[in-house]
């Protein structure tokens, strides 16, 4: 008999692997939903958020009292309610504590709790913390069965299942979350500029958006920055839930004197990091992508302060800002997407007024419940002090009862007591309350003072009575609740200034890069592996330049550096660089292939620099060409663009201005045709014509001239020759030619 033999298995079920798989999905995408990302409507606030202010509040962590380690908060939330990660839980909680992240912080830190530059906190273990005043708000009433409680993960507390909530935190401080199957992205809003929404839809139930909008006209960012979103975006992404924001960094003109000038962005956007943005900046200095700019310093301390040095005094500032916000995340864009848990439990993308109206109808409940707990309480203490009363009216012989009786209880109980001409009998809590009475209250003064307790709860209850009979009346305490929150943290106050400002984007004027740009002469080489420089000023072409090891030299030509240069590789694809964008000449250079994408193996057969209103004649090895016009060829992208289409195994053979009336071209097999240059067309991008027809080998060289000045060559010794009659060569485009004239260079190309 096995060892394992008496060992009892447990039963085995099967079912299908898909419905096994998708029961298990659908409860983990439950519970990512409704307990990890998506904030509820009433509070704005995710489970671990809730659980962390909620053991701050156990642990009397009041914003006007002492700080606590953040190790021994974020061990009491993970040991009593939020069986996470400690890391997590820090790590949200610092959140709650920073100013950058939150327009109402509701966490006090103390330490080191990270900055806007992108870095961590310090650990939990150096830092303190305590809640913040808006926490308190949010927690107010939570003794007063406001709300309801629930047990925590083990049974052995309880937990509520939301917060009162004094004021719209949902809208006040945002919420970002990713669940399964849906997102919710929230930005930052005005408390000021929510309560008087509130306000007024308390006053008007039904209001429409376009009103409820003119008191919330858009977020309010903890970093302020400008938003020059167009009001009918704002207003659509209310009215849906759904939307973006355009969001600009601040951004003013420093005058330097002499006429000199820089620009300081004193505000960044909401979630960039400043070092990152700093980095993304001088990245597009290194590679001249905003050739207007010179050079970027961070001068910041506790402010934000970002120098922008222009390359010249000449540069526009609104022109330079214009480009970077279109490269840089000196602009952003800020997605709205409300999707929240409606009564803790629905998930739904809301509506502006959607979302303040779950915060009303919560306030409502809380109003409620509160002045029913109360209610509860006076009746409990109305009760008492009636028994108080009937003690103190008889006061000999319930001390009587209470010496001589075995069981004072019951017999206070059973006695009847004569009350003001009518007979009382005391209930188990009254005659429980009259026995643990103390000595010293046994005095006339305190008979007094238990009838105007009596009569102030008396009157207190008819005032709670006739609030939870009375919806008007019930708004109105909303109203004035309010109210004081808005005196405490409204546009009066230090914190409740709008931050975020408005603005017109204005048109976008495109401006020329080549107006940013200073002008200035450049020799511009290409080496034969690729690697392009550019020299200052009007060097000789021919001038000896030093190239790296197996490299020399392919093109020279001189630019400037508003120039943008075309290269022509061997597949008939052009490049575009900008002058001004070319690595200077006191080293080797860069490679074009860093520039613009240039596969490894196509060759740079021609570089060019085209002028407006230029025409170039294009022709393929096969012998197939047409007539280009200069500002067809330059490409806006890194990718290129495809000017002369060719089959597989043919290249670039001519690429050149035209000028004059007619074109010669050479075959390799040395024979030449003239013809005249309007039997070419023109066009931007093709195949084009057969120039030469060859009976073997290809297209040599081509080129335009002038028939009245004679076509020009050198010869071998390098003299100039010119052939003035051509009648030899002049033939119809297409034909085949005859032999090339005497003296002809051997590599059968033109030079003039």
């Amino acid at each position: 008999m096995s060892d394992h033999d008496d060992i009892k298995h447990p039963p085995t079920s099967s079912e299908p692997l898909a419905r096994a798989i998708g029961s298990r999905y659908l409860t983990y995408a439950l519970s990512t939903i409704m307990h990890r990302a998506l904030p509820d409507a009433r509070d704005g606030l995710k489970p671990v958020h809730r659980r962390i202010l909620f053991a701050m509040r156990e642990l009397k962590l009041s914003s006007t009292g002492g700080f606590r380690k953040s190790a021994k908060i974020s061990g009491d939330v993970m040991g009593n309610y939020h069986p996470h990660g400690d890391a997590a839980i820090y790590d949200a909680m610092a959140r709650l504590a920073q100013d950058f992240a939150m327009r109402y912080p509701l966490v006090d830190g103390q330490g080191n709790f990270g900055n806007i530059d992108g870095d961590s906190p310090a650990a939990s273990r150096y830092t303190e913390a305590r809640m913040a005043a808006p926490a308190e708000a949010l927690l107010e009433g939570l003794a007063e069965d406001a709300v309801d409680f629930r047990p925590n993960y083990d049974g052995t507390l309880s937990e509520p299942v939301v917060l009162p909530a004094a004021f719209p935190n949902l809208l006040a401080n945002g919420a970002s979350g990713i669940a399964v199957g849906m997102a919710t992205n929230i930005p930052p809003h005005n408390l000021d500029e929510l309560i008087e929404g509130c306000l007024a839809m308390i006053r008007t139930p039904e209001i429409d958006d376009t009103a409820l909008v003119d008191l919330i006209p858009g977020p309010d960012f903890p970093t302020g920055g400008i938003l020059v979103e167009p009001r009918e975006n704002i207003l659509d992404a209310y009215r849906t839930g759904r939307g973006a924001f355009r969001l600009r960094a601040r951004w003013t003109k420093e005058d330097l004197g002499r006429g000199n000038w820089q620009i300081v962005v004193t505000e960044i956007p909401y979630q960039v990091q400043k070092s990152k943005l700093i980095e993304r900046l001088a990245e597009l200095i290194e590679a001249k992508k905003v050739p207007a700019l010179a050079d970027v310093r961070d001068e910041s301390a506790d402010d934000v302060r970002i120098v922008l040095e222009p390359r010249a005094r000449t540069v526009d500032p609104e022109q330079l800002m214009g480009m970077l916000f279109r490269n840089s995340e000196l602009e952003v864009r800020f997605s709205l997407n409300m999707n929240v848990l409606i009564d803790g439990t629905v998930p739904k993308v809301c509506s502006l007024k959607e979302v303040l109206r779950a915060f009303l109808d919560h306030r409502r409940d809380v109003l409620c419940r509160r002045s029913q707990h109360r209610l509860d309480q006076i009746a409990k203490r109305l009760e008492i002090l009636e028994g108080y009363i009937v003690a103190y009216l008889n006061l000999d012989r319930v001390i009587e009862i209470i010496r001589h009786e075995d069981e004072p209880k019951q017999a206070l109980m059973a006695e009847p007591w004569p009350v003001e001409g009518a007979t009382a009998w005391l209930t188990e809590a009254q005659a429980e309350a009259i026995l643990n009475m103390r000595l010293r209250s046994l005095r006339r003064l305190e008979e007094m003072e238990l009838r105007a307790e009596r009569d102030g709860l008396m009157t207190e209850r008819d005032g709670l009575e006739a609030l939870l009979a009375s919806e008007k009346a019930q708004w109105k305490t909303i109203s004035t609740e309010l109210g004081a929150v808005r005196k405490a943290f409204g546009k009066a106050t230090a914190i409740g200034r709008r931050r975020t400002d408005f603005a017109e984007a204005g048109e976008v004027v495109e401006v020329p890069i080549e107006a940013m740009i200073e002008r200035e002469p450049i020799t511009v080489i290409v080496s034969k592996m690729g690697w392009v420089r550019a020299m200052k000023g009007t060097q000789p072409l021919d001038a000896e330049v030093k190239f790296k090891d197996g490299d020399g030299p392919a093109f020279a030509l001189h630019a400037e550096t508003t120039d943008r240069i075309v290269l022509m590789g061997s597949n008939g694809r052009a490049w575009t660089v900008l002058g001004a964008a070319l690595p200077g000449g006191r080293g080797m250079g860069d490679p074009l292939r860093l520039m613009v994408d240039i596969p490894n193996e196509v060759e740079i057969t021609h570089v060019v620099v085209p002028k407006p209103g230029e025409k170039y004649l294009l022709a393929s090895s096969e012998g197939d060409g047409f007539v280009a016009p200069a500002e067809e060829l330059i490409a806006q992208t890194r990718a290129g663009k495809q000017v002369l289409n060719m089959r597989e195994g043919i290249r670039t053979a001519v690429f050149r201005p035209v000028s004059g009336d007619s074109v010669a071209c050479v075959g390799e097999n040395r024979k030449m045709l003239v013809f005249a240059l309007d039997e070419l067309p023109e066009m931007a991008r093709g195949k084009g014509v057969r120039l030469q027809k060859f009976k073997d080998g290809g297209l040599a060289d081509a080129i335009t001239f002038a028939r009245a000045e004679g076509l020009s060559w050198k010869d071998p010794a390098g003299r100039t020759r010119t052939e003035s009659d051509l009648s030899e060569w002049l033939g119809k485009r297409a034909t085949a030619g005859r032999m090339a004239p005497r003296g002809f260079p051997r590599d059968n190309r033109f030079t003039g």
